[in-house]
């Protein structure tokens, strides 16, 4: 029997409020197609900030700041697809969500990029700006990973201000539940693809690591 397909969202606010409202409502529209949606919320790990350590550009190793980090990584690459979903915050992606790019991307994921061809979708949450800003910087680490980056037609932003105005953004639910829908068409492609080529590496991933100076081509780091 094969696998339900999983959804994995990484909630960056510090509150729940808009952005998980949002999440609700995307769950919802996993669920109608027979996907498990699951929401790692930030603000209820332990997560601690980068260290004083600086040797993060040397290191071949995980990092050695031990929180519940690898943990979510682990979830990340047990899923067929993941949401970064953040509010915007001081005109920038909320601080939740910037300490957890860097501490999993430098600790964890540059290795040997095991995200590499997950699907991937991005949602972000604003009064009324820097919706765009935020967007386009988790777009921009999800394509550094080398996933398979998802849109919605218009993307995937909702504007609320006061709790409880995010699921009044009728536009920007309608994008938030296109961008579910077509994340599970693309996984059921690949899924597809890899049944009938008896492939796993879809896109190869090449050089494993782009760090300049480390040798990590023939390396696995486990998380």
């Amino acid at each position: 029997m094969t696998a339900p397909l999983k959804i994995l969202a990484v909630n960056g606010s510090e509150r729940d409020g808009n952005t998980a409202d949002v999440l609700r409502h995307a769950a919802t529209a996993a669920r109608r197609r027979s996907v498990v949606f699951e929401t790692v919320d930030l603000r209820s790990i332990r997560m601690e900030r980068c260290g004083p350590c600086g040797d993060c550009n040397d290191r071949t190793a995980p990092c050695a700041v031990a929180d519940s980090v690898p943990g979510v990584v682990r979830r990340m690459v047990e899923a067929d697809g993941i949401i970064f979903a953040a509010p915007v915050h001081g005109f920038g992606t909320a601080s939740l969500m910037q300490t957890f790019i860097e501490r999993a991307g430098v600790g964890y994921l540059r290795f040997d990029r095991p995200l590499s061809n997950k699907v991937a979708g991005v949602i972000s949450v604003a009064r009324r700006y820097s919706a765009g800003e935020v967007w386009s910087q988790l777009t921009a680490n999800a394509l550094l990973n080398r996933m398979i980056v998802v849109g919605s037609g218009f993307p995937a932003t909702v504007h609320a201000l006061h709790r409880g105005d995010a699921l009044k953004d009728e536009e920007g639910l309608t994008n938030v539940t296109r961008l579910v829908e077509r994340m599970t068409d693309m996984i059921e492609l690949l899924a597809e693809h890899r049944r009938l080529t008896g492939r796993d590496d879809l896109l190869p991933a090449g050089e494993v690591n782009e760090r300049v100076g480390l040798a990590l081509n023939e390396t696995k780091v486990a998380v």
